[in-house]
């Protein structure tokens, strides 16, 4: 057969070391083929070819799972009873193998099985077939491992709900008691290799899984007590755990499965001693905390109810979360936090379980300690840790929440104080109680009047270690609520946070930044009496400062300035704001072109402003005296700014950010320099195509569209014309892919042009280039930018003046269809293919909803040249993405629509070609050589 050899040849790509072309197109016909009928007789062919390579017989198992997926809707029964036949005959020739062949036939099977209702029971089926002869049971033993897995999670095969229902349950349900007896049947016979009874345990796991062996059922079973002796053994461990792992979270209706429940526990609590026997084997352990921690899980109310039997469980899973190997003890956490909330839901508590939290307390900070050479770690090593502390920080809470904050930050407290008693402590032991202590914090009573004023008098007096100072001071970052409430602890707090910012370990500086900011986020009003001393700070300390932490301070300063009354704090907001706009005039001033350092600076003073103005956003409508005319000063001072620094990069981002948040500041204040702005951000545009301008350029526009000043709305047409001919020039030189965030930017300044500036949107030249540009956005693979074009799009042709729904209609309507007409006429071919190849592309599902009103509108106002531009449209659209088929209903579809003026039927058209082209893709994706 030629195809055989085709297959050959493509798959023979594989096995060399090819140019990607020339992988790309082997992976695409081999892909063309899997949907093509003759793949099932050839796939036939090379499975039960004895010369066909191991990779085409691989191939051709993976082709028929791929198939009985996608390709049986067309097929007849007689076809389908046919297929069923050809699919056994490869079963049995593959029954020992190799593994990866049996498991791709056993789900095609599995599949074929769920959508063949004349295959009245495929399960007693197999095990007439496979079930008798010892060779052929691993084979029957794969199958029924993959049939409920296939069954209940291949959402792909193409079923309806009822369809599915019914096939279920007969293929699992009713089913389920004759699988168990026979598993039971199988563990006993005779003979049973390790490797047998490992594929029992897992049969018996994925029906379990699957909710179709009712726990119930297993009371008088063989499969129940041989789980638990499985434990025994090396080989079926793994196999073992998992078995039990599912039977028992099949038990976790604690109320319907109490007899089955009377025989699990003992034989958990048996398991007890093996933590101990398996100590330096942690795999085994890890087995064994999976098991203990199902059982805590699942019979959690009968833990706390009758503690004197089940309370073993929780010391097992206490010594599993004491294990030093840090991959195992989060196996438990999930335990100890659903206990916690069970107990803080009950009146009384039985002692037993306030000590287990009180050990599972020391245990966790034993855990949080840095190792003694903390060099030792990689650094990939040293950041899962630090990641993972806070994970059992969260432990640390739900200790909280049983015993109470208080006493858990006092057992931290003790161990600090216990451990400064001692000569040549190591840091490890201070940091890690530390450490504990803020992740408790987010638990602590602002009142608390015990643990945390001991924990604040401490402070000042740790070690002076970069790691201890680093932890203390994302404490008081933590407690600065607690600190708000005991202000007389402020200038201590200060003092500490000033000296972090003095250490010279980086991550010390930060820690100092972060704890000054949230103390003076939290304390505020407090804190108004030392901003002069911030002020001073920042003149002695800024220039040493790293801009990270620089900017945390002017934040921090921020949130003091926040708090003062209004005059108070628009004299101490200029005073900050005139420091950073005189050292910018200062660097404009200058005969010399600025270094780059010079800049960077300047940008980093930029960010500092910016953060500033964000904090405190806005001192209302009426803007106190200290600010009545400081737009107008600090206009006068950005506009040489950008005029000579502009096409800086970093300087354009970080001055249009502060004239950002200087627009929601000034509000209304601001109107008078807006066209002055407008058009200095036009001519930066026109300079550098940095599409920052055209950002600030939107942000304004949607400030003060609706502003009838004859100066800025010529500002408006200004910079709307000048940026759409400078695109035009940009798109010469580049395609749309190099320049998303140009075209995003110039997008959201066109949306707010047409929601409040129609009237310069539609008349201008430039409306012409605007659709062109909305066009070629849809050839990106941006979803915001596909929607923000495609918003555009569909604004323009739902615009009212197209269709007028009042007489007469708006004086500007007929002018701004005039407008609309001849560019739709001019470039409605391109759009709809466009439109075609997003929709059956990469188009978000959310954008689906926009194409159909383009669709709907052109049908309604332009029917003739819609039916005329589809068919070459619809042709170019590529057929792996759309089939044949599907092209040729899709336009039957629509130009019945069209005909019957019921355009409202082109959703179901379109909604129909993306879905069938969304099925084609996801078949694409898994690729011709996944399972």
């Amino acid at each position: 057969m030629a195809s055989v050899q085709a297959v050959l040849s493509a798959l023979e790509v594989f096995s060399r070391a090819p140019e990607k072309a020339a992988l790309e197109q082997a992976n695409t016909w081999l892909q063309d083929f899997q949907h093509s009928s003759e793949a099932w007789s050839t796939c036939n062919v090379l499975l039960l070819s004895p010369e066909a390579p191991p990779a085409a017989k691989i191939f051709a198992a993976q082709t028929f799972r791929t198939k009985v997926t996608y390709d049986l809707a067309d097929m007849s029964t007689p076809d389908l009873l046919q297929l069923r036949e050809t699919l056994l005959k490869a079963l049995e020739a593959y029954h020992a193998g190799p593994r990866n062949i049996l498991v791709q036939l056993c789900l095609a099977i599995s599949g074929l099985a769920l959508q063949l209702p004349a295959w009245e029971d495929p399960v007693q089926d197999l095990i007439d077939a496979f079930g008798r002869n010892p060779a052929t049971v691993p084979a029957l033993l794969q199958f029924l491992t993959v049939l409920p897995e296939e069954v209940t999670t291949n959402t792909k095969i193409p079923i309806t709900d009822d369809e599915y229902k019914e096939r279920a349950s007969k293929l699992l349900t009713a089913n389920a008691t004759k699988v168990t007896d026979l598993l039971a049947m199988y563990l006993q016979a005779p003979g049973v290799t390790f490797a047998v009874q490992t594929q029992i345990f897992n049969a018996l796991s994925s029906w379990l899984a699957a909710g179709e062996v009712v726990a119930m059922s297993l009371v008088n079973s063989p499969l129940l007590p041989y789980s638990f002796q499985a434990l025994s053994s090396d080989e079926l461990f793994e196999s073992a755990v998992t078995a039990v792992c599912d039977l028992i979270h099949e038990t976790q209706e604690v109320e319907d499965n109490m007899p089955v429940i009377e025989l699990i526990v003992p034989q958990v609590i048996a398991l007890k001693p093996k933590l101990a026997e398996y100590k330096d084997d942690p795999e085994k352990i890890r087995g064994l905390a999976r098991i203990f921690a199902e059982a805590g899980e699942a019979y959690r109310s009968l833990i706390l109810h009758h503690p004197e039997t089940f309370f073993p469980i929780v010391e097992a899973i206490g010594e599993c979360s004491a294990y030093p190997d840090l991959d195992i003890v989060p196996i438990t956490f999930g335990f100890w936090m659903r206990l916690a909330q069970s107990i803080g839901k009950k009146p009384s508590v039985s002692p037993l379980f306030m000590d287990a939290y009180r050990a599972l307390m020391d245990v966790i900070i034993r855990h949080l300690h840095f190792p003694a050479d903390i060099t030792s770690l990689t650094g990939q090593e040293a950041e899962n840790f630090r990641s993972f502390r806070h994970v059992m920080g969260d432990t640390l809470k739900d200790c909280c929440y049983v015993l109470g904050t208080e006493q858990c930050l006092m057992a931290a407290y003790e161990r600090i104080t216990n451990a400064l008693s001692r000569p040549n402590v190591s840091w490890q032991e201070i940091e890690a109680p530390l450490f504990a202590m803020r992740s408790m914090g987010a638990e602590i009573d602002p009142n608390d009047d015990k643990a945390v004023p001991k924990i604040m008098d401490l402070i000042p007096s740790l070690p002076a270690h970069p790691r201890v100072r680093y932890a203390a001071l994302l404490i008081v970052s933590r407690y600065t609520e607690w600190i708000n409430r005991h202000p007389t602890y402020i200038p201590y707090q200060l003092q500490y946070i000033s000296g972090g910012f003095e250490d010279a370990d980086q991550e010390v500086n930060a820690a100092a930044g972060q704890a000054l900011k949230y103390l003076c986020q939290d304390c505020k009003r407090h804190l108004v009496e030392f901003l002069p001393q911030l002020h001073s700070f920042l003149a002695t300390m800024g220039s040493k400062l790293v801009q990270d932490d620089k900017v945390q301070v002017y934040e921090a300063i921020a949130y003091v300035i926040s708090a003062m009354p209004m005059e108070q704090a628009a004299q101490s907001l200029r005073t900050f704001s005139l420091d950073i706009l005189e050292r910018i005039h200062g660097l404009t001033a200058k005969t010399t072109p600025a270094t780059k350092d010079e800049l960077v600076n300047i940008a980093h003073d930029l960010e500092n402003l910016e953060v500033m103005l964000g904090v405190i956003q806005s001192f209302g409508e009426q803007l106190p005296a200290a600010c009545q005319h400081t737009h107008q000063e600090a206009w006068a001072v950005f506009e040489p700014f950008l005029a000579k620094y502009g096409s800086e990069y970093p300087i354009c981002e970080r001055t249009t950010r502060v004239l950002r948040v200087g627009l929601t500041f000034f509000g209304a204040t601001a109107l008078p320099i807006m066209p002055s702005v407008l058009t200095r951000m036009a001519s930066c545009f026109e300079s550098t195509g940095f599409s920052s301008y055209l950002w600030m350029a939107s942000k304004i526009i949607g400030r003060f569209g609706n502003e009838e000043d004859p100066a800025l709305r010529a500002a408006f047409k200004d910079v709307y014309e000048r940026s759409s001919n400078k695109l035009v020039s940009i798109l010469h030189e580049k395609h749309p892919q190099q320049i998303p965030d140009v075209l995003e930017d110039y997008l959201q300044m066109l949306l707010q042009m047409i929601e409040f500036t129609p009237d310069v949107f539609f008349p201008s030249p430039a409306f012409a280039v605007a659709f062109r540009v909305a066009m070629a956005a849809l050839t990106l693979v941006h979803s915001d930018i596909v929607f923000a074009a495609l918003d555009l799009l569909r604004t323009i042709f739902s615009h009212d003046c197209l269709v007028p729904t009042s007489e007469p209609p708006p004086p500007k309507f007929p002018i701004y269809a005039a407008a609309i007409r001849p560019v739709v006429e001019r470039e409605g071919q391109e759009l709809i293919s466009l439109l075609l190849s997003g929709l059956v592309g990469d188009f978000p599902e959310e954008a689906i909803g926009m194409v159909v009103t383009i669709f709907r509108v052109l049908g309604g106002l332009w029917p003739t040249q819609l039916r005329a531009w589809l068919p070459p449209a619809v042709q170019q659209l590529p057929s792996t993405a759309a089939p044949d088929q599907v092209k040729s209903l899709f336009l039957t579809d629509i130009n019945s629509s069209i005909q019957s003026g019921d355009v409202d039927k082109i959703k179901y058209a379109i909604r129909n070609l993306h879905r069938a082209s969304r099925k084609a893709r996801e078949r694409r994706r898994a690729g011709p050589l996944e399972g």
